[in-house]
Protein backbone atom coordinates (compact mmCIF):
# COMPACT_ATOMS: atom_id res chain seq x y z
CA UNK A 1 0.00 0.00 0.00
CA UNK A 2 3.34 2.62 0.55
CA UNK A 3 3.74 1.61 -2.96
CA UNK A 4 0.69 2.76 -4.30
CA UNK A 5 0.56 5.43 -1.71
CA UNK A 6 4.10 6.93 -3.29
CA UNK A 7 3.40 6.54 -6.71
CA UNK A 8 -0.15 8.63 -6.76
CA UNK A 9 1.56 11.13 -5.09
CA UNK A 10 4.20 11.28 -7.71
CA UNK A 11 3.94 14.08 -10.29
CA UNK A 12 5.83 12.12 -12.76
CA UNK A 13 7.43 8.85 -14.25
CA UNK A 14 11.11 10.24 -13.36
CA UNK A 15 9.88 10.29 -9.63
CA UNK A 16 9.82 6.34 -9.44
CA UNK A 17 12.79 3.87 -9.25
CA UNK A 18 12.75 1.40 -12.05
CA UNK A 19 11.87 -1.52 -9.21
CA UNK A 20 9.43 0.47 -8.35
CA UNK A 21 7.42 1.34 -11.44
CA UNK A 22 8.07 -2.73 -12.23
CA UNK A 23 6.06 -3.81 -8.94
CA UNK A 24 3.59 -1.58 -9.30
CA UNK A 25 2.80 -2.71 -13.17
CA UNK A 26 3.11 -6.40 -12.05
CA UNK A 27 0.46 -5.65 -9.10
CA UNK A 28 -2.22 -3.81 -11.27
CA UNK A 29 -1.42 -6.81 -13.96
CA UNK A 30 -2.58 -9.59 -11.10
CA UNK A 31 -5.07 -7.60 -9.58
CA UNK A 32 -6.48 -7.52 -13.65
CA UNK A 33 -6.47 -11.14 -13.75
CA UNK A 34 -8.20 -11.70 -10.77
CA UNK A 35 -11.27 -9.63 -11.58
CA UNK A 36 -10.93 -10.17 -15.25
CA UNK A 37 -11.51 -14.36 -14.15
CA UNK A 38 -14.16 -13.78 -11.54
CA UNK A 39 -16.16 -11.67 -14.18
CA UNK A 40 -15.53 -14.32 -16.83
CA UNK A 41 -16.99 -16.51 -13.99
CA UNK A 42 -19.94 -15.07 -13.13
CA UNK A 43 -21.36 -14.12 -16.31
CA UNK A 44 -20.23 -17.71 -18.25
CA UNK A 45 -22.92 -18.80 -15.70
CA UNK A 46 -25.40 -15.94 -16.15
CA UNK A 47 -24.83 -16.53 -20.08
CA UNK A 48 -25.46 -20.29 -19.87
CA UNK A 49 -28.53 -19.80 -17.59
CA UNK A 50 -29.71 -17.67 -19.82
CA UNK A 51 -28.72 -18.86 -23.05
CA UNK A 52 -27.69 -15.22 -23.93
CA UNK A 53 -25.34 -15.25 -26.62
CA UNK A 54 -24.63 -11.62 -25.95
CA UNK A 55 -23.57 -12.33 -22.34
CA UNK A 56 -21.15 -15.20 -23.10
CA UNK A 57 -19.64 -13.02 -25.51
CA UNK A 58 -19.17 -10.55 -22.99
CA UNK A 59 -17.85 -13.19 -20.26
CA UNK A 60 -15.04 -14.55 -23.17
CA UNK A 61 -13.98 -11.07 -23.48
CA UNK A 62 -13.32 -10.88 -19.61
CA UNK A 63 -11.57 -13.96 -20.25
CA UNK A 64 -9.44 -12.47 -23.04
CA UNK A 65 -8.57 -9.50 -20.79
CA UNK A 66 -6.94 -11.60 -18.24
CA UNK A 67 -4.94 -12.82 -21.00
CA UNK A 68 -3.98 -9.68 -21.68
CA UNK A 69 -3.12 -8.86 -18.24
CA UNK A 70 -0.55 -11.83 -18.09
CA UNK A 71 1.20 -10.82 -21.05
CA UNK A 72 1.49 -6.92 -19.87
CA UNK A 73 2.57 -8.88 -16.79
CA UNK A 74 5.46 -10.92 -18.71
CA UNK A 75 5.75 -7.59 -20.97
CA UNK A 76 6.94 -5.18 -17.66
CA UNK A 77 9.25 -8.29 -16.27
CA UNK A 78 10.87 -8.87 -19.66
CA UNK A 79 11.51 -5.03 -19.73
CA UNK A 80 13.17 -4.98 -16.26
CA UNK A 81 16.16 -7.28 -17.85
CA UNK A 82 19.50 -5.51 -17.56
CA UNK A 83 21.23 -3.93 -20.95
CA UNK A 84 23.32 -6.55 -22.36
CA UNK A 85 25.73 -6.84 -25.50
CA UNK A 86 23.37 -7.51 -27.56
CA UNK A 87 20.56 -4.61 -26.46
CA UNK A 88 22.78 -1.86 -24.97
CA UNK A 89 19.80 0.35 -23.99
CA UNK A 90 18.25 -2.33 -22.05
CA UNK A 91 15.12 -4.09 -22.63
CA UNK A 92 12.30 -1.51 -21.66
CA UNK A 93 10.29 -1.98 -25.38
CA UNK A 94 9.72 -4.93 -24.72
CA UNK A 95 6.77 -3.48 -22.66
CA UNK A 96 5.14 -1.85 -25.92
CA UNK A 97 5.66 -5.25 -27.80
CA UNK A 98 3.44 -6.39 -25.04
CA UNK A 99 1.21 -4.05 -25.61
CA UNK A 100 0.51 -4.98 -29.10
CA UNK A 101 0.27 -8.46 -28.72
CA UNK A 102 -2.45 -7.87 -26.21
CA UNK A 103 -3.79 -5.73 -28.71
CA UNK A 104 -3.86 -8.39 -31.27
CA UNK A 105 -5.51 -10.93 -29.16
CA UNK A 106 -8.54 -7.81 -28.07
CA UNK A 107 -8.70 -7.39 -32.03
CA UNK A 108 -8.78 -11.37 -32.15
CA UNK A 109 -11.65 -11.99 -30.03
CA UNK A 110 -13.65 -8.91 -31.07
CA UNK A 111 -13.72 -11.01 -34.50
CA UNK A 112 -14.19 -14.53 -32.98
CA UNK A 113 -17.28 -12.76 -31.33
CA UNK A 114 -18.46 -9.97 -34.00
CA UNK A 115 -19.47 -13.54 -36.11
CA UNK A 116 -20.89 -15.51 -33.14
CA UNK A 117 -23.09 -12.26 -32.92
CA UNK A 118 -24.18 -12.52 -36.65
CA UNK A 119 -24.81 -16.36 -36.87
CA UNK A 120 -27.63 -15.34 -33.93
CA UNK A 121 -28.66 -12.79 -35.61
CA UNK A 122 -29.28 -15.19 -38.44
CA UNK A 123 -30.77 -18.22 -36.46
CA UNK A 124 -32.04 -15.73 -33.41
CA UNK A 125 -33.20 -18.12 -30.10
CA UNK A 126 -35.49 -17.05 -27.52
CA UNK A 127 -33.41 -15.91 -24.31
CA UNK A 128 -33.67 -15.60 -20.59
CA UNK A 129 -33.31 -13.34 -18.07
CA UNK A 130 -33.68 -12.91 -14.12
CA UNK A 131 -32.31 -10.84 -11.10
CA UNK A 132 -29.00 -12.86 -10.81
CA UNK A 133 -27.88 -11.99 -14.70
CA UNK A 134 -28.93 -8.42 -13.73
CA UNK A 135 -27.05 -8.44 -10.93
CA UNK A 136 -24.04 -10.19 -12.36
CA UNK A 137 -24.16 -7.62 -15.27
CA UNK A 138 -24.47 -4.54 -13.19
CA UNK A 139 -21.44 -5.46 -10.78
CA UNK A 140 -19.39 -6.45 -14.01
CA UNK A 141 -20.09 -2.50 -14.71
CA UNK A 142 -19.02 -1.56 -11.58
CA UNK A 143 -16.01 -3.41 -11.77
CA UNK A 144 -14.63 -2.39 -15.04
CA UNK A 145 -15.30 1.19 -14.07
CA UNK A 146 -12.83 0.48 -11.42
CA UNK A 147 -10.84 -1.12 -13.34
CA UNK A 148 -10.86 2.09 -15.78
CA UNK A 149 -9.88 4.30 -13.35
CA UNK A 150 -7.19 2.84 -11.83
CA UNK A 151 -5.62 1.74 -15.29
CA UNK A 152 -5.65 5.33 -16.38
CA UNK A 153 -4.70 6.72 -13.04
CA UNK A 154 -1.72 4.84 -12.32
CA UNK A 155 -0.42 3.93 -15.85
CA UNK A 156 -0.20 7.61 -16.46
CA UNK A 157 1.42 7.81 -13.10
CA UNK A 158 4.22 5.27 -13.84
CA UNK A 159 4.32 6.49 -17.77
CA UNK A 160 2.85 2.85 -18.85
CA UNK A 161 1.43 2.23 -22.65
CA UNK A 162 0.33 -0.96 -21.70
CA UNK A 163 -2.30 0.38 -18.50
CA UNK A 164 -2.80 3.28 -20.96
CA UNK A 165 -4.19 0.36 -23.55
CA UNK A 166 -6.05 -1.79 -20.62
CA UNK A 167 -7.37 1.69 -19.73
CA UNK A 168 -9.38 2.16 -22.97
CA UNK A 169 -10.28 -1.22 -22.59
CA UNK A 170 -11.99 -1.84 -19.55
CA UNK A 171 -13.82 1.55 -20.73
CA UNK A 172 -15.22 0.04 -23.92
CA UNK A 173 -16.01 -2.79 -21.93
CA UNK A 174 -18.66 -0.91 -19.83
CA UNK A 175 -20.03 0.34 -23.19
CA UNK A 176 -19.84 -2.94 -24.03
CA UNK A 177 -21.51 -4.27 -21.19
CA UNK A 178 -24.73 -1.68 -20.85
CA UNK A 179 -25.65 -3.26 -24.55
CA UNK A 180 -26.01 -6.41 -23.17
CA UNK A 181 -27.77 -5.58 -20.23
CA UNK A 182 -30.18 -3.47 -22.45
CA UNK A 183 -30.60 -6.09 -25.14
CA UNK A 184 -30.94 -8.82 -22.70
CA UNK A 185 -33.36 -6.43 -21.07
CA UNK A 186 -35.43 -5.85 -24.42
CA UNK A 187 -35.49 -9.33 -25.52
CA UNK A 188 -37.06 -10.48 -22.14
CA UNK A 189 -39.97 -7.88 -21.69
CA UNK A 190 -40.75 -7.32 -25.47
CA UNK A 191 -40.52 -10.60 -27.02
CA UNK A 192 -37.57 -8.67 -30.31
CA UNK A 193 -35.12 -11.02 -30.40
CA UNK A 194 -32.05 -8.42 -30.52
CA UNK A 195 -29.80 -11.19 -28.49
CA UNK A 196 -27.42 -11.64 -31.65
CA UNK A 197 -27.46 -7.59 -32.66
CA UNK A 198 -26.19 -7.39 -29.08
CA UNK A 199 -23.16 -9.78 -29.30
CA UNK A 200 -22.37 -8.03 -32.68
CA UNK A 201 -22.13 -5.02 -31.46
CA UNK A 202 -19.91 -6.23 -28.07
CA UNK A 203 -17.48 -7.42 -30.61
CA UNK A 204 -17.21 -4.46 -32.75
CA UNK A 205 -16.86 -2.59 -29.66
CA UNK A 206 -13.72 -4.93 -28.88
CA UNK A 207 -12.33 -4.97 -32.27
CA UNK A 208 -12.53 -1.03 -32.12
CA UNK A 209 -10.79 -0.89 -28.65
CA UNK A 210 -8.22 -3.47 -29.95
CA UNK A 211 -7.32 -0.89 -33.31
CA UNK A 212 -6.67 2.08 -31.04
CA UNK A 213 -4.54 0.02 -28.34
CA UNK A 214 -2.40 -1.11 -31.28
CA UNK A 215 -2.24 2.42 -33.04
CA UNK A 216 -0.97 3.61 -29.24
CA UNK A 217 1.23 0.64 -28.78
CA UNK A 218 3.05 0.58 -32.02
CA UNK A 219 3.49 4.28 -32.30
CA UNK A 220 6.24 4.30 -29.77
CA UNK A 221 8.14 1.23 -31.47
CA UNK A 222 8.15 3.03 -34.24
CA UNK A 223 9.62 6.90 -32.76
CA UNK A 224 6.98 9.06 -31.98
CA UNK A 225 6.99 12.72 -31.46
CA UNK A 226 7.70 13.69 -27.55
CA UNK A 227 5.72 15.54 -25.78
CA UNK A 228 5.13 19.36 -25.48
CA UNK A 229 5.60 19.12 -22.01
CA UNK A 230 8.50 17.33 -22.12
CA UNK A 231 10.34 19.14 -24.86
CA UNK A 232 9.26 22.27 -23.28
CA UNK A 233 10.87 20.96 -19.79
CA UNK A 234 14.49 20.15 -21.77
CA UNK A 235 14.02 23.57 -23.02
CA UNK A 236 13.67 25.20 -19.64
CA UNK A 237 16.54 23.43 -17.92
CA UNK A 238 19.23 24.08 -20.55
CA UNK A 239 18.52 27.45 -20.70
CA UNK A 240 18.84 27.85 -16.98
CA UNK A 241 22.45 27.79 -17.05
CA UNK A 242 23.71 31.43 -17.59
CA UNK A 243 25.75 30.28 -21.09
CA UNK A 244 23.32 29.12 -23.15
CA UNK A 245 21.41 31.72 -25.24
CA UNK A 246 19.53 29.37 -27.34
CA UNK A 247 18.52 25.31 -28.01
CA UNK A 248 17.40 23.68 -30.83
CA UNK A 249 17.71 20.31 -33.16
CA UNK A 250 16.15 18.20 -29.77
CA UNK A 251 15.74 14.58 -30.99
CA UNK A 252 14.36 12.15 -28.44
CA UNK A 253 15.01 8.41 -28.37
CA UNK A 254 12.85 6.06 -26.51
CA UNK A 255 14.40 2.91 -25.57
CA UNK A 256 11.33 2.17 -22.95
CA UNK A 257 9.91 4.13 -20.11
CA UNK A 258 13.01 3.93 -17.93
CA UNK A 259 15.42 5.04 -20.96
CA UNK A 260 15.20 8.30 -22.71
CA UNK A 261 17.72 9.60 -24.74
CA UNK A 262 18.10 13.07 -25.60
CA UNK A 263 20.52 14.96 -27.82
CA UNK A 264 20.60 18.84 -28.58
CA UNK A 265 22.52 21.64 -29.75
CA UNK A 266 22.88 24.26 -27.07
CA UNK A 267 24.16 28.03 -28.58
CA UNK A 268 26.65 29.43 -26.57
CA UNK A 269 28.85 33.11 -26.83
CA UNK A 270 31.59 32.45 -29.29
CA UNK A 271 33.87 34.55 -27.22
CA UNK A 272 32.99 32.43 -24.19
CA UNK A 273 35.63 30.48 -22.28
CA UNK A 274 35.77 27.40 -23.63
CA UNK A 275 36.59 25.53 -20.53
CA UNK A 276 33.75 27.38 -18.63
CA UNK A 277 31.06 26.70 -21.34
CA UNK A 278 31.93 23.20 -21.01
CA UNK A 279 31.66 22.91 -17.43
CA UNK A 280 27.79 24.97 -17.88
CA UNK A 281 27.09 22.32 -20.26
CA UNK A 282 28.03 19.57 -18.98
CA UNK A 283 26.17 21.08 -15.74
CA UNK A 284 22.49 20.96 -17.76
CA UNK A 285 23.27 16.93 -18.82
CA UNK A 286 23.11 16.05 -15.09
CA UNK A 287 20.25 18.54 -14.73
CA UNK A 288 18.45 16.82 -17.53
CA UNK A 289 19.21 13.48 -15.97
CA UNK A 290 18.06 14.36 -12.20
CA UNK A 291 15.22 16.11 -13.15
CA UNK A 292 13.58 13.99 -16.46
CA UNK A 293 15.32 10.61 -15.97
CA UNK A 294 17.12 10.95 -19.52
CA UNK A 295 20.51 10.53 -21.03
CA UNK A 296 21.27 13.87 -22.79
CA UNK A 297 24.09 14.38 -25.25
CA UNK A 298 24.63 18.21 -25.55
CA UNK A 299 26.33 19.58 -28.78
CA UNK A 300 27.77 23.47 -28.66
CA UNK A 301 26.85 25.79 -31.17
CA UNK A 302 29.10 28.73 -30.95
CA UNK A 303 27.29 32.19 -31.29
CA UNK A 304 28.34 35.35 -32.46
CA UNK A 305 26.51 38.58 -31.54
CA UNK A 306 27.89 41.57 -33.34
CA UNK A 307 25.76 43.96 -34.22
CA UNK A 308 25.63 42.97 -37.76
CA UNK A 309 25.01 39.27 -37.68
CA UNK A 310 22.00 40.00 -35.24
CA UNK A 311 20.60 42.42 -37.91
CA UNK A 312 21.05 40.07 -40.66
CA UNK A 313 19.66 37.34 -38.47
CA UNK A 314 16.61 38.83 -37.57
CA UNK A 315 16.15 40.16 -41.30
CA UNK A 316 16.55 36.44 -42.84
CA UNK A 317 13.95 35.04 -40.19
CA UNK A 318 11.34 37.54 -41.43
CA UNK A 319 12.36 36.95 -45.30
CA UNK A 320 12.07 32.63 -44.70
CA UNK A 321 8.67 33.24 -43.39
CA UNK A 322 7.22 35.02 -46.27
CA UNK A 323 7.73 31.39 -47.95
CA UNK A 324 5.83 29.62 -44.63
CA UNK A 325 4.96 31.38 -40.95
CA UNK A 326 6.09 27.70 -39.48
CA UNK A 327 9.78 28.23 -41.32
CA UNK A 328 12.70 29.61 -38.71
CA UNK A 329 16.35 29.29 -38.95
CA UNK A 330 19.10 28.48 -36.43
CA UNK A 331 23.05 27.93 -36.13
CA UNK A 332 23.49 30.94 -38.59
CA UNK A 333 26.99 32.71 -38.74
CA UNK A 334 28.76 35.09 -41.67
CA UNK A 335 31.68 33.32 -43.19
CA UNK A 336 34.25 35.84 -44.92
CA UNK A 337 36.31 34.29 -47.27
CA UNK A 338 39.27 36.79 -48.69
CA UNK A 339 36.55 39.41 -48.91
CA UNK A 340 33.53 37.71 -50.23
CA UNK A 341 30.86 37.38 -47.52
CA UNK A 342 28.78 33.99 -47.10
CA UNK A 343 25.63 33.53 -44.66
CA UNK A 344 24.88 30.38 -43.63
CA UNK A 345 22.42 28.60 -41.74
CA UNK A 346 19.59 25.95 -40.82
CA UNK A 347 16.29 26.20 -42.09
CA UNK A 348 13.75 24.16 -40.10
CA UNK A 349 10.72 23.42 -41.97
CA UNK A 350 7.36 21.25 -40.47
CA UNK A 351 5.91 17.96 -41.85
CA UNK A 352 3.34 17.91 -44.27
CA UNK A 353 4.59 21.04 -46.75
CA UNK A 354 3.84 20.41 -50.63
CA UNK A 355 7.20 21.52 -51.84
CA UNK A 356 10.12 18.47 -51.13
CA UNK A 357 13.17 19.46 -49.30
CA UNK A 358 15.16 19.88 -52.49
CA UNK A 359 12.29 22.78 -53.81
CA UNK A 360 12.36 24.07 -50.62
CA UNK A 361 16.30 24.61 -50.36
CA UNK A 362 15.44 26.47 -54.14
CA UNK A 363 13.62 28.95 -52.78
CA UNK A 364 14.47 29.33 -49.35
CA UNK A 365 18.17 29.93 -51.07
CA UNK A 366 16.98 32.08 -53.92
CA UNK A 367 14.61 34.21 -51.94
CA UNK A 368 17.57 34.76 -49.40
CA UNK A 369 20.32 35.98 -51.99
CA UNK A 370 17.43 38.46 -53.73
CA UNK A 371 16.56 39.99 -50.59
CA UNK A 372 20.20 40.47 -48.78
CA UNK A 373 22.63 40.09 -52.06
CA UNK A 374 24.95 37.48 -50.11
CA UNK A 375 25.55 34.35 -51.46
CA UNK A 376 24.09 31.68 -49.10
CA UNK A 377 24.36 27.55 -47.75
CA UNK A 378 21.87 26.11 -46.15
CA UNK A 379 20.87 23.18 -44.69
CA UNK A 380 16.73 21.73 -44.94
CA UNK A 381 15.95 20.19 -41.37
CA UNK A 382 12.46 18.19 -40.92
CA UNK A 383 11.48 16.59 -37.95
CA UNK A 384 13.83 18.36 -35.61
CA UNK A 385 12.30 20.43 -32.63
Amino acid sequence: MSLIKKVLKSSSPADLGADERRVCGIACGALGILLNVALFAGKLFAGTVSGSVAVTADAFNNLSDAGSSVVSMLGFKLAGQKADSYHPFGHGRMEYVAGLVVSMLIILMGVELTQTGIEKIAEPEQVTFSAVTAVILLVSIAVKLFMFLYNRVIGGKIGSVSMSAASADSLSDVAATTVVLISSIVSYYTGVIIDGWGGAAVGLFIIYTGCRAAYETASPLLGQKPSEEFVDSVRRIVLSHGAVTGVHDIVVHNYGPECVMVTLHAEVPADGDLLALHDDVDAAERDLEEELGCTATIHMDPVVNDAETQRLRSEIAEVVKTIDQRITIHDFRITDSDGDKKLVFDALVPFGMSKDDAELYTLIKDTVEKKTGYETEIKVEKGYI
